[in-house]
């Protein structure tokens, strides 16, 4: 990946990115870290919005988003017009909303998912490709949606 990776998290969510943000840089992944940058209570549709907001702009190629359930995070991510965001916790929807959605934003709880499992998915999200094809269809129809 040679464009970086958009992180942010609220307070719920900083130690799942602290851990992810440590095995990127391991593992050379470029990233950009958009806060928090401590476990002060802040809030996720802040912390959401810088991070999407570089994706959109071609700043960075995909998010990986944090708050206390992933849930709100997910919330907030997709309000913002070019993002497809998904809220994930098991491998097959880190996965196959890559493959079949081309999600750009996987938004994780840090009091849902652990570190092991939290790096896990953010590396099948970061690895997995669109499929394209009949997908890209279903793609176009959701993203006309912003419109409406």
């Amino acid at each position: 990946m040679t464009t970086p990776v958009a992180l942010a998290a609220d307070h719920g969510g900083f130690e799942l990115k602290e851990a992810v943000r440590l095995h990127l840089e391991e593992t050379g992944v470029p990233y950009r870290d958009f806060g928090s940058y401590t476990g002060e209570p802040c809030d996720y549709p802040d912390m959401a919005q810088a991070a999407c907001r570089a994706v959109v702009a071609g700043e960075c190629g995909k998010a990986l988003l944090f708050c206390g359930t992933g849930v709100g995070i997910s919330m907030s991510a997709n309000k913002i017009r070019g993002i497809r965001a998904c809220c994930c916790s098991d491998a097959f929807s880190a996965e196959y909303t890559r493959r079949h959605n081309d999600a750009n934003a996987l938004c994780m709880g840090g009091r849902v998912v652990g570190p092991g499992l939290g790096i896990y998915l953010a590396d099948l999200f970061l690895n997995t490709p669109f499929e394209g094809g009949r997908h890209q269809r279903r793609v176009d129809k959701l993203m006309a949606l912003e419109g409406t």
